[in-house]
Order: structure tokens, then sequence, then C-alpha cells
């Protein structure tokens, strides 16, 4: 499992003009299907002279969940070259939308393809990518004798005490660690027979 992904910071614009139609595309950071919609919604009212709203999006840390639509262009030459934008760089939990203005001329399948796989880019390359860290939460028991182990071992994995509760002969522990480290710590600790690893 991936304990990390890259997404976008902020919402940018990108502009791509051919033959007289305009192509401008938003890049959108989004978490859920309802935060897809909604925005779907606002673009698609905002531009609703346009004669179409493309889009793609991806979600999930693993970029499992993803769709795409072409809005009545022809079948694979709009929301495929932008979804393919977003698989390109390992994005996630982003959106991306094309809207287009006709500008009179019919552009053929390769150029509109290519019309909106730039727009796509081009908002892309105006915004911030960030990589977010997917943490895991863990709780364990020490006796005193072997805390400072313990707190080592945390340490070297680079995971940090949220907070202790002490006990007359123990102190019980909540800690956070980078998810792709929790198994290694949870063997670590384990070897140590007077700990108790409790979730």
């Amino acid at each position: 499992m991936e304990d990390s992904f890259l997404t976008i910071e902020k919402v940018a614009e990108g502009l791509y003009t051919e033959k007289r139609s305009k192509f401008i595309s938003f890049a959108i950071p989004v978490n859920t299907i309802e935060d897809v919609q909604c925005e779907l919604k606002t673009y698609q009212k905002k531009y609703f002279d346009a004669r179409h709203v493309c889009y793609a999006y991806v979600l999930d840390n693993e970029g499992e969940t993803s769709r795409s639509s072409d809005d009545r262009e022809p079948s694979g030459t709009a929301g495929r070259p932008i979804l393919g934008q977003l698989r390109s760089q390992n994005l996630t939990n982003a959106l991306l939308i094309v809207v287009r203005y006709f500008g009179g001329t019919e552009l053929g399948a390769a150029n509109l393809g290519r019309a909106y796989k730039t727009a796509a880019a081009d908002a892309l390359a105006k915004t911030k990518i960030k990589e977010i860290v997917i943490m895991d939460s863990f709780v364990f028991e020490s006796p005193y004798t072997e805390i400072d182990r313990a707190m080592r071992i945390l340490r070297e994995l680079g995971g940090k005490i949220a907070s202790q509760i002490y006990s007359a002969q123990s102190v019980s522990l909540k800690g956070i660690i980078r998810a792709g480290k929790t198994e290694d710590l949870r063997k670590k600790l384990s070897a140590i027979y007077t700990i108790k690893i409790l979730k």
C-alpha cells in the first residue's frame, strides 16, 4: 500500500485556443464524489453558454476511483485526454474541467483530443502539486523500565507521541506514524515482551 499521494493544492485556470475555439481549463482539489458534483454544477452554471463542459476526476488515496465525460464531444476526444493528464502526473483527489466555446470550425478528432489535453495540461502547470502523507495511529502500553527504548524505536521510524497516560506501573501511549512504517513499528515493539500493543 502506498502511504502518500500527490494532489493539487489550489484551483488554477488554463487556456488553449485552436481555430477560434476557446478551451478554458480548471484544476480543482476535491476529496469526495459530493465535492466533484458540487464543483461541476458550479462550473456548468457559470459557463451555461459554452458548447461543452468536459471533465475528468480521480479520487481516493491510490486513485482507484476515476471518471471522465466527453459532454457530447465525439467519444474519447475530451474526457480521456483530460483524465490522461491527471494519470500522467499520478494525481488523485483532483478534478479537471475543460470548457469549450466553439469557434465555428470543426477541428477533427485528433486535433480535438490534442486541444483538450493541452488545455488540461495548462491548468495543471499553473497549480501547485503537493504530497499528502497518510498517517496511522496506534496505542501501546509500556512499563517504565522500557519506555526509553520504546520511544527510541518510535523516533527512529519517524513517529510521534500524541498523548500519554501514566499509571503506577506503566505508561499508555498514543502515537502517530507514517502508514508504511506501521508494520515495522509493531514488530519492533512486539519484540519487547513487556510492551502490549493495544490498538
